[in-house]
């Protein structure tokens, strides 16, 4: 399960202000690149994990001889999102893009996506933790490599448990009375991002509905059940969105909030913008009415294009098999708060000592076993456009979750005529 488009969205703005130097949209190419045949790679990476990234592609590219990769920032992922479907229609799509899986089956059914299934064999993508390989696949096909990958985590303040006589809640039920119990001391509960459609999507699921399917039963009692948790503590003023703010760390750091939930991969910058004498701990988030535990899978992942040259697919199939190899992938990991790809380097002794020296990562890996991907299906874009719509006005209190079911009933109902 993701939320990668609109959670991202936010992160790749903080991540921008580590490093100003490499938010810049330039190509990165290596020094010499004669006789060598030229990939070119669009991404919605900034900051620190662009940086990464660059020193990922200079490494690949000095490491063989064929091929030279032209790593190139579009802005965040809704502009990366914006110029694949642009260059699609002008016939100038790049050989891979970084963007999210659920828009796979938009781009088969344009027919400007290729399988990756004959360039990367079994035994490359078997390599994968399969917890991440079960985005990769459509209609039987291989179509995207799973690359800057988080798991949904509830953050919490480690002082303020202590002196509330708090314990970190295993339930959304737990979460709620704690809510309850602390705002009488003048403390917030639950500080949430932008909206809760990351949240709403997760307990949907966990409470047995799902919302980000085809046909989903919004207004199933199941459906309203679930909606109303998060909602309910909006109006109670038990949780708070960030608003403005567009990520909850703010509201989390100003010290009154028990709790965050937000992305695995908002730890490095936590770690870095944390107050002195702040402490925080991370944990998998709840579960919901005793149904089974969900960790909302997030992030991006890589695809090729039908306009590459056959040399080009197989440079970028080459470039894909170099960022699994175990130093590649470990670096992105540790330096960036992405997941490790593969299952090797999840239980290499170095990901394990990172572990010790970063606890804060652990929840993410315990979570794991438990991610739940959203399904891909075609018009899943245009569908979640209406369910960000629809939490935007739950989370600013402008609807109920009866009135806003009901509207998304309908225009859901208007999409799948249109297809």
């Amino acid at each position: 399960m993701k939320h990668h488009f609109r959670l991202l969205l936010s992160l790749t703005a903080i991540l921008a202000l580590g490093s100003l130097a490499a938010c810049s949209g330039k190509p990165t190419t290596p020094p010499s690149a004669h006789n060598r045949v030229t990939l070119t790679f669009w991404h919605g990476m900034t900051g620190a994990s662009q940086q990464t990234l660059n020193g990922l592609v200079r490494g690949f590219n000095q490491s063989q001889s064929k091929y030279t990769v032209v790593a190139s920032g579009q802005g965040d992922f809704a502009n990366v999102q914006q110029k694949i479907m642009a260059a699609a229609k002008s016939d100038t799509l790049p050989t891979i893009a970084q963007t999210t899986y659920t828009n796979v089956p938009d781009y088969v059914h344009g027919q400007f996506i290729v399988p990756l299934n004959t360039y990367l064999p079994k035994h490359t993508m078997a390599r994968i933790d399969p917890n991440l390989r079960q985005v990769s696949y459509y209609r039987g096909q291989t179509y995207a490599m799973p690359f800057s990958k988080s798991i949904g985590l509830l953050f919490y303040n480690r002082d303020l448990l202590k002196q509330t006589h708090t314990a970190v809640p295993k339930s959304w039920e737990a979460l709620q009375r704690d809510a309850t119990r602390v705002k009488a001391q003048g403390l917030t509960g639950l500080a949430l991002n932008q909206n809760f459609a990351a949240e709403w999507d997760t307990l949907a699921f966990q409470a047995g509905t799902p919302l980000m399917t085809p046909r989903p039963k919004l207004t199933s009692p199941k459906m309203l059940a679930a909606t109303h948790v998060v909602y309910d503590m909006l109006k109670a003023k038990t949780a708070t969105t960030a608003g403005t703010d567009g990520y909850g760390n703010v509201q989390f750091f100003k010290g009154k909030t028990l709790f965050y939930s937000g992305s695995s991969a908002a730890i490095g910058v936590l770690q870095t913008s944390t107050p002195k004498g702040f402490h925080w701990g991370t944990a998998p988030l709840p579960s919901y009415r005793g149904n089974r535990h969900v960790s909302a899978l997030q992030g991006n992942d890589l695809v090729m294009f039908k306009s590459a040259s056959p040399a080009q697919r197989r440079g970028a199939a080459a470039f894909m098999t170099y960022l699994l190899g175990q130093k590649q992938t470990l670096k992105w990991a540790k330096a960036t708060g992405y997941l490790p790809l593969t299952t090797q380097a999840l239980k290499s002794r170095d990901y394990r000592r990172y572990l010790v020296k970063h606890p804060a990562a652990k929840a993410t890996v315990q979570s794991l076993p438990h991610a739940s991907p959203d399904p891909t299906f075609y018009g899943y874009t245009a569908y979640r456009n209406a369910v960000n719509q629809a939490s935007d006005q739950l989370s600013a209190g402008t609807t109920t979750p009866e009135k806003a079911l009901k509207q998304l009933r309908q225009q859901r109902a208007k999409q799948l005529r249109a297809q």
